[in-house]
């Protein structure tokens, strides 16, 4: 079975639906429930052409480059579109997997690698229209102006939004320096994904020089999150570009759990500052209260399967703001297993059929045109 899943050997629709390849994990119909159409907004592939590319401008051979070329579903389109049939009514509006490109190439050669990726992605997703609603495309972050010029040729291509990451190869992303890439993409109608970045050399405590565990991701990736989303609500992002549409990853990493700290704690906004710094630490263009500025965000329902973390996610974005992903092909079944996951999530948590379209396919047809 293990070999079916990885190798080389026809990947059937019949094996498919007795195994995931992972011990104990088996497809079944979700019970009780009718197949409804579903568009799947946070997921990653790695065009190979693309990778091969990168790989040669990444001085130490990025392991991720490395990872992901080893990950069947996320490089060979057919094995892909394989798995993607399993899901009645499914389809992708998919982007490229990280690093950012401007972790590994200087602000001279990150744009035409960028631009390649944006090509490649879009012929994969063009050339199979039922099973893929469009592509979002990626920019050279550290590359501004090249950003907004690639932003447009983007539009012209029939990107459906823009990946960026939570931060800049350790830059904060609020600042306005970057505004150029957020009004663009306010003007163009184009919404913004936020990524994760880093890795084992951030370490958690100061005196460290690497993260041990992995907690660098499995905390420090919804801490980044959350800290980026708040850096951009603070520096005034939805004062300055109302329009703007910001979908971060992972159900809004730890902004739902926090909502009494945001509500509440907030009140006392300032107070725990000391005077002398008060104009350099917390001077903000954020207006009104802040619990409503945080939910001007979108947030996905990617949680790994976790129903109780997309309840959490719910009940604060609302139906409105909560977009069905799956960050597919990550899951330890190689493709299949967190697309099934979060559809059985959704299903679970006995939602009216007015939210489960609106969380399924509704918003991602109304913010992403399709």
């Amino acid at each position: 079975s293990r070999q079916n899943m990885t190798g080389n050997t026809q990947f059937t629709t019949e094996f498919y639906q007795k195994s995931r390849g992972c011990k104990g994990y088996t497809l079944e119909k979700r019970k009780g429930e009718e197949s409804m159409k579903s568009i799947d907004v946070f997921c990653h592939l790695m065009p190979q052409k693309y990778a091969e590319l990168a790989m040669n401008e990444s001085p130490n051979k990025s392991h991720m480059f490395v990872r992901a070329l080893k990950m069947q579903a996320m490089s060979d389109m057919e094995y892909r579109k394989q798995v993607m049939e399993g899901f009645e009514g499914y389809k992708q509006i998919p982007n490229i997997v990280s690093p950012p490109v401007e972790l590994f190439a200087g602000p001279d050669k990150s744009p035409k690698l960028a631009a390649i990726g944006n090509d490649e992605i879009k012929k994969i997703t063009d050339s199979d229209p039922d099973r893929y609603c469009g592509f979002i495309g990626g920019i050279p972050f550290n590359n501004v102006s090249a950003s907004v010029e690639e932003i447009k040729r983007c539009k012209d291509m029939g990107a459906k939004g823009i990946q960026i990451y939570t931060h800049m190869n350790g830059e904060a992303i609020d600042q306005e320096k970057f505004w150029p890439i957020y009004e663009i993409c306010e003007k163009l109608d184009l919404p913004i994904l936020i990524h994760p970045v880093g890795g084992q050399m951030v370490p958690e405590f100061p005196i460290e020089d690497c993260s041990k565990y992995e907690l660098w991701f499995l905390i420090g990736w919804p801490y980044q999150t959350t800290v980026a989303m708040s850096r951009l609500a603070f520096s005034g992002i939805f004062e300055d570009f109302p329009q703007l549409k910001i979908v971060t990853h992972h159900v809004g990493a730890m902004i739902p759990m926090l909502a009494g700290r945001i509500e509440n704690g907030l009140k006392m906004y300032g107070g725990r500052t000391a005077p002398e710094l008060k104009e350099k630490l917390t001077k903000t263009k954020m207006k009104g209260n802040p619990l409503d500025t945080f939910k001007k965000f979108y947030a996905d329902t990617a949680s790994f399967g976790s129903a109780s973390a997309i309840r959490c996610g719910l009940d604060f974005f609302g139906k409105d703001h909560l977009l069905f992903a799956s960050d597919m092909p990550f899951d330890p079944e190689k493709g299949p297993g967190y697309i099934d996951r979060t559809l059985k999530c959704i299903d679970s948590l006995g939602l009216s059929a007015e939210e489960k379209e609106s969380i399924l396919y509704g918003n991602a047809e109304r913010i992403f045109h399709v």
